[in-house]
C-alpha cells in the first residue's frame, strides 16, 4: 500500500528577514513555544522585511523549501521589476531588489566565503564593482524554439480555450525541460536582440514552419543564438532539429533580406538528443564564421563556439583588475619582465590583453577549440610571446611542465565554478610562484582553494566585481603573494 504523502503547512505572517544562496530569501520560524530551535526556510523572489504567507514544498527537520502565496505587507525594500515575465522565466531573481541592495548582497557574499570557509586572515574587501550597465548588458543570449509552450496557472485555471498557437520562442522553464516560457521582450540584451527574435517567431509562424518537441525530437527550428558585440558587429546563429534544405534556405534567406546588416549568419544542422553544438559543423550563410570584439585597441574573434564573457564591458574592468592585481598594468622594461603562467585560459583573453608586458605568457585550457581560438587571437593582435596548450589541467600543469617551460613569476588562476583539482593546487605549492592572482565565478570554492594555499601564501587584496545584475552570480578577485 502506496505511503500517504503528508500534506505541508502554510504558515501565516511570516517576516522574510535576508538573502540566501543561489537567490533565494529567508525566513526562520520557531519550531515550537518551547523551544529556541528555528526553521529555516528557503524563499524565492522574496525580499528581506516582506511579511508573507508562505507555502511550505519541502521539509526537512531544520530546513525548508517554500514559495509566498500573499504578499501580506510588502518590504519597503522592493522596486518594481521591468520585466513582464519576471518570476516565471527563471532568470533575473533579483529584479524586484534595488540594484545597489544586490550589489551589496553580492559583496557579503565574498565577504562570507572567505571568512567563514577559507578562514585566513584577510585584509580589509575592497567595496564591489558595480556594473555600469544594469540592463542590455549580455553580448549572447540563447532561446529554444518549442511546440509546447508554458502556460501560466492564471492562464490554465480559468478554463478558457487556448486560442493563440502553442508554440514558443524563449526559455526553458526551470524544472520543466519540454515547456519553453514564450519570450516578447528580454532586458537583457540590446533591443535589436528582442526585434530579430521577435521577426523570426512571426516568419516561422505565418509559413508554419514547424518548432522542436523536445519529447519526439523532431522539428525544424530547435534554438538560436544572438550574439551582439561591444564593436556593434552581429551574430545570428539558427539551429535546426531535421535537415531540410529547402525549408532551411528559405528561412536564412528571409533572415537575410530582413537583416542585411548581420555581420555573421550562420546556421547548424543539429540531429542529436543534446542541444549543444561543440561537435557540430557550423555553416555560413552569409558575411563571416565571427564577429570581433574590442578591448583596449586588442580584436578579439568570437565564433558560433567561442567562449567569450558575456558582458563586454565589466569584462574590460575585471580583466584590468586581475592585471593590477599582477603587476602588469605599468610599463615594464624588457630584461625585467616575467613569466606568466594563465591557467583555465579560454580563448585566452586574459593572456593576451596581458601579454605586452610579460616576457611569455603560457595558457592551459581543457578546451582545444578554445586553444584554437587563443592561438588565433594571438595572431590578429601581433603576439609572438604567448603560447597555449589543450588538456585537462591537472595532466598538463605538472612539474616536469614547469621544469620544461620555467618557473612562473606569476599565476593567474580562473578555474570553472568547480575550483581547482587538488593535484592543480600542489603543483602551485610546489612551483612557488611569486604572485597568484585568483578569479572565481565562486566565492565558495575559491575560498576553499585559498584555505589550501594558505601556508605558502598571503591574501593582500580582494576585489569582487558585479558581472551579472538582477542574478545573485557574483565573480571575485583575489591577489595573493608568496610568504
Amino acid at each position: 500500500m502506496a505511503r500517504k504523502k503528508k500534506l505541508l503547512p502554510e504558515l501565516p505572517e511570516i517576516e522574510i528577514s535576508g538573502v540566501a544562496a543561489e537567490g533565494k530569501s529567508i525566513a526562520r520560524v520557531k519550531l515550537n513555544n518551547d523551544s529556541d530551535d528555528q526553521l529555516v526556510i528557503f524563499i524565492p523572489y522574496g525580499a528581506p522585511g516582506d511579511i508573507a504567507n508562505i507555502k511550505i514544498d519541502k521539509k526537512k527537520k531544520t530546513w525548508a523549501e517554500g514559495h509566498i502565496t500573499q504578499l501580506v505587507k510588502p518590504s519597503s525594500l522592493r522596486v518594481e521589476p521591468a520585466c513582464s515575465h519576471f518570476g516565471t522565466c527563471g532568470g533575473c531573481k533579483w529584479q524586484h531588489l534595488p540594484y545597489d541592495f544586490q550589489a551589496e548582497c553580492k559583496e557579503q557574499q565574498v565577504i562570507d566565503a572567505l571568512e567563514r570557509i577559507a578562514k585566513v586572515e584577510l585584509p580589509p574587501i575592497s567595496p564591489i564593482l558595480k556594473s555600469k550597465n544594469i540592463w542590455a548588458y549580455r553580448n549572447k543570449m540563447e532561446y529554444t524554439f518549442s511546440n509546447k509552450k508554458w502556460r501560466t496557472w492564471e492562464e490554465i485555471k480559468s478554463c478558457d480555450e487556448f486560442k493563440d498557437s502553442s508554440n514558443a520562442l524563449g526559455f526553458h522553464i526551470p524544472g520543466a525541460f519540454d515547456k519553453v516560457l514564450h519570450i516578447n521582450k528580454c532586458h537583457l540584451q540590446n533591443e535589436l536582440g528582442d526585434e530579430i527574435r521577435n521577426w523570426v517567431y512571426d516568419f516561422a509562424e505565418q509559413n508554419q514552419l514547424s518548432f522542436y518537441d523536445i519529447k519526439n525530437q523532431k522539428g525544424l527550428l530547435r534554438t538560436m543564438m544572438i550574439r551582439i558585440a561591444s564593436t556593434g558587429e552581429v551574430m545570428v546563429c539558427m539551429v535546426f532539429g531535421e535537415d531540410d534544405a529547402k525549408a532551411i534556405e528559405r528561412i536564412m534567406s528571409a533572415l537575410s533580406e530582413r537583416f542585411p546588416s548581420l555581420t555573421s549568419l550562420l546556421y547548424v544542422v543539429n540531429l542529436k538528443v543534446n542541444d549543444t553544438i561543440g561537435d557540430q559543423d557550423v555553416v555560413v550563410f552569409k558575411g563571416r564564421d565571427y564577429i570581433n570584439e574590442s578591448m583596449e585597441g586588442l580584436q578579439f574573434r568570437v565564433n558560433a563556439k567561442s567562449f567569450y564573457q558575456t558582458n563586454s564591458l565589466q569584462a574590460y574592468e575585471l580583466y584590468k583588475v586581475a592585471r593590477s592585481f599582477a603587476g602588469l598594468d605599468k610599463e615594464i622594461e624588457a630584461d625585467e619582465r616575467p613569466l606568466v603562467y594563465d591557467l583555465y585560459t579560454g580563448t585566452g583573453t586574459i593572456a593576451n590583453f596581458v601579454a605586452k608586458n610579460c616576457r611569455q605568457v603560457i595558457g592551459i585550457e581543457y578546451v582545444p577549440e578554445a586553444i584554437e581560438d587563443a592561438k588565433l587571437n594571438s595572431k590578429v593582435n601581433n603576439l609572438d610571446n604567448t603560447l597555449f596548450y589543450a588538456g585537462d589541467m591537472k595532466d598538463i600543469l605538472t612539474n616536469e611542465f614547469v621544469e620544461r617551460h620555467g618557473k612562473p613569476d606569476i599565476m593567474i588562476i580562473d578555474p570553472p565554478r568547480a575550483g581547482m583539482h587538488e593535484d592543480v593546487i600542489n603543483v602551485i605549492m610546489n612551483t612557488e610562484p611569486d604572485v597568484l592572482v585568483y578569479v572565481s565565478c565562486n566565492p565558495a570554492t575559491q575560498a576553499r582553494d585559498i584555505s589550501m594555499l594558505d601556508s605558502k601564501y598571503k591574501v593582500t587584496d580582494v576585489q569582487p566585481v558585479d558581472m551579472f545584475p538582477h542574478t545573485h552570480h557574483v565573480e571575485n578577485v583575489v591577489r595573493l603573494i608568496k610568504r
